[in-house]
């Protein structure tokens, strides 16, 4: 594919043309880029076009400025991803640090709401895994993940999982999970809640359904978080 610009609005084509590379590993997560005006004159475009592409994909966390060093594709380090995807915390908004527990995993048949939200087709296979994630040692969270076994191959025979999985899905398996979706809504705890979170009957509980998406906006995980809702909250920062 051609790495000049086409017929697009100028800093699209350049957005798009950068993402790609790095989707493809042109640069490995933790790499530095090549100079701006070394990029400027490979595309054949302005000094202030790459510029302005740079801020954008460090505004979106997908590269890192090191002042006096220069530019690097981001990491998705344990402390990293959390800042940008766990978004549980107490009452008020103070974060929390998850741990997993109880962690299982299995190879087994796509379901048809799984093929919906990963776009699979009728025959793809899947990972389930299943995880208790604890705060200051107790259950509060009741995980399901779901990933294509594809994108994923002999992942049930890594051995341990990471706490946090999309540092893993990044340095294993070269997927950058760059963006989520999530939808959230309040269910009572089913059997399987209580006798894990250790909830009553009829206790309300959150649930977030996530899509996470790669870089190039395929959708690569989707999971379903049963939260207790009597400690924890849902907090997002809106600018």
């Amino acid at each position: 594919m051609n790495d000049t610009p086409g017929f697009r609005p100028l800093y699209r084509q350049v957005y798009d043309i950068l993402v790609r590379k790095i989707a493809e590993g042109a640069w490995k997560p933790g790499e530095m880029l090549p100079s701006e005006q070394m990029l400027a004159r490979e595309m054949g475009v302005s000094h202030g076009t790459v510029r302005k592409v740079l801020d954008a994909l460090t505004a979106e966390n997908l590269l890192l400025r090191r002042q006096g060093k220069g530019t690097f594709v981001a990491e998705h380090d344990q402390d990293r991803a959390l800042f940008r995807f766990f978004h549980i915390a107490r009452p008020g908004g103070e974060r929390l640090v998850p741990e997993a527990a109880k962690v299982r995993i299995k190879a087994r048949p796509s379901r048809v709401v799984e093929r919906e939200k990963l776009e699979l087709r009728g025959r793809d296979a899947v990972f389930e895994i299943t995880r208790l994630r604890l705060i200051d040692g107790e259950p509060a969270i009741r995980e399901t993940i779901i990933l294509p076994e594809r994108l994923f191959p002999r992942l049930d025979r890594i051995g341990d999982l990471p706490n946090t999985l999309y540092s893993l899905y990044q340095s294993k398996f070269g997927i950058t999970v760059a963006a989520a979706r999530e939808e959230l809504r309040a269910a009572t705890a089913t059997r399987e809640d209580q006798s894990s979170l250790g909830l009553k009957p009829g206790h309300p509980i959150l649930v977030i359904g996530r899509v996470a998406l790669a870089l190039t906006g395929q959708p690569v995980e989707w999971r379903e978080s049963r939260v207790r809702s009597d400690r924890l909250v849902y907090a997002v920062t809106l600018q």
